[in-house]
């Protein structure tokens, strides 16, 4: 299996076309079963995400074509991320965001004849690999998904459950804390020799 990670926005947006099919066929599964109305707002949201400062997609390919992909941003200052929390009351603190404090995890979807050989791992290792300024990592799974205790395997701690949108199913909002390395710091000018 290759991984490659893309963080040019150029570059993820070409990239749509082949997600699109991977989406489609994962999360047309249970408990998802997800339709066509769903993809076609799958691929409108993406649309807008690959844009985002610090967006990034990585693929795992092997011989026989894309098999699955994840993608994340930073969560900006003004996103409703944090809002409609069914039994969790957060704290103000908890909640800030600056564009850089919070990475989530959008989406990962694995092809079901490619997954048990880590590729979900691999491609939630690469995803994380090379964040800078992240304080902590999020995600939004359905509770009752088999993602859900994986995603409480490899460190993740629940939040509580959310319904992000009107007509939304409920989901897991979950968190773990990242150890990255610090955002490059503005350069300093140099004083002037006169």
């Amino acid at each position: 299996m290759e991984y490659s990670t893309v963080t040019d926005p150029g570059a993820a947006g070409r990239e749509l076309n082949q997600l699109a099919p991977i989406y489609e066929a994962v999360f047309a599964e249970p408990p998802y079963l997800e339709g066509p109305r769903d993809v076609a707002e799958f691929l409108e949201r993406y649309q807008r995400e690959h844009k985002t400062a610090g967006f990034r997609l990585v693929l795992a390919r092997d011989a026989d074509g894309l098999a699955g992909f994840a993608y994340g941003l930073p969560l900006a200052s003004g996103t409703g991320w944090w809002s409609g929390f069914l039994t969790a009351s957060l704290s103000e603190e908890f909640t800030r965001e600056d564009g850089r404090r919070t990475f989530v995890v959008m989406e990962l979807a694995v092809l079901a004849e490619r997954r048990g050989r880590g590729v979900g791992r691999a491609l939630h290792a690469a995803l994380l690999d090379g964040i800078t300024g992240a304080e902590r990592i999020t995600l939004a799974v359905r509770p009752e998904a088999p993602a859900s205790a994986w995603y409480e395997r490899i460190g993740y701690e629940v939040v509580g459950l959310t319904r992000p949108w009107d007509g939304a199913p409920v989901y897991r909002c979950m968190i773990k804390q990242h150890h990255a390395l610090p955002a490059p710091a503005e350069p300093v000018p140099s004083p002037s020799l006169s």
